[in-house]
């Protein structure tokens, strides 16, 4: 046996063994997982999800430890997994349930946020990629997944962002259009288990990973790409209540409008930066495939006509 296999076959060991306990340690190269055989997704259930939420904030914990165990009480989620990824403080141990796993990376690296996860605890068809301050309503979670099964190459999200190309300037930028999207955000994003493997493994994306670790950013707008080069189509965006506790336009509990900054979105010229990842990535890959979506997915159609009830103008469906 090759030293590689011999690691790999102890990481997987070491993988199994601890899901059982949920506390996971990874003193091991990550890369090896990309050795393994991939999961034979086809035999997973399709009406289950597997959550991945990154961590790196300890201040944070209290609210991690909330949506961990908001996700764990959903029928439709089969593991909640929190990816730790600082390595110099230690995640709180209340955050371990019996549903939960603690993966505790070997760097902040945001390609970590892709790991490709091994069997022992991948347990669904479908991952949902999540910030540790985001948190949806269990329908839309539950709609989402639902469309998912109806659309298994597409990614799905619930923030839209686009890309466009700067005339006056003949480069790409990174944008929101009222009308249209490209984009879906890893605040909360669903996709088919396998694009881990295609984002952390593909030999072909080694540069252009290389541009996410030196920027600290764009992760998403790379597994965008990725989505995109195998299906020739843009992203769904899907309606529905999402809480996020990291928009800088949350108010504080007094009321006052004080935005708090947070989060790495609330950096300085981030639009900017963003904007110069998809032009790498279009440059290293040599293909631009970003296509534009249109309209919202729902999860059901009523009556928009308004009516006048009880001095109200109301939805004409809507009781007085």
């Amino acid at each position: 046996m090759n030293p590689r296999s011999a690691i790999l076959l102890l990481l997987l060991h070491f993988l199994t063994s601890a899901a059982a306990a949920g506390d996971i340690f990874t003193p091991f190269n990550i890369s090896a997982l990309c050795t393994s055989q991939l999961p034979d997704i086809s035999s997973l259930p399709s009406d289950r999800l597997t959550v991945l939420i990154s961590a790196y904030h300890p201040s944070r914990s209290t609210l991690l430890r909330r949506l961990t165990l908001s996700y764990s009480s959903l029928p439709s989620v089969s593991s909640v997994l929190v990816l730790w990824s600082n390595p110099s403080s230690p995640p709180h141990p209340s955050l371990i349930t019996h549903k939960l796993h603690l993966l505790r990376l070997p760097s902040p690296s945001l390609n970590l946020r892709f790991l490709p996860i091994p069997s022992p605890l991948l347990r669904s068809r479908f991952v949902a990629v999540a910030d540790d301050d985001v948190f949806p309503s269990p329908g839309a979670l539950s709609f989402a997944l639902s469309l998912a099964a109806r659309h298994p190459r597409s990614l799905l999200g619930f923030f839209p962002r686009s890309h466009a190309l700067d005339l006056s300037s003949r480069s790409w930028i990174y944008t929101l259009h009222r009308d249209r999207y490209s984009i879906v955000l890893t605040k909360l994003m669903l996709l088919r288990a396998d694009y881990l493997h295609k984002y952390s493994c593909s030999p072909a994306l080694i540069a252009a990973r290389a541009v996410v670790d030196r920027e600290r950013n764009c992760e998403d707008i790379l597994m965008n790409f990725v989505a995109a080069m195998e299906t020739g189509e843009g992203p769904l965006l899907v309606a529905g209540r999402v809480r996020d506790h990291g928009d800088p336009r949350n108010q504080d509990a007094g009321g006052a409008g004080q935005a708090r900054r947070v989060g790495l979105s609330a950096r300085k010229q981030h639009w900017e930066r963003r904007g110069r990842c998809i032009a790498e990535f279009h440059r290293l890959l040599g293909v631009m495939p970003l296509r534009y979506s249109y309209g919202k997915m729902v999860d059901e159609i009523g009556e928009q006509g308004l009516c006048r009830k009880g001095g109200k103008l109301v939805s004409c469906d809507q009781d007085a």
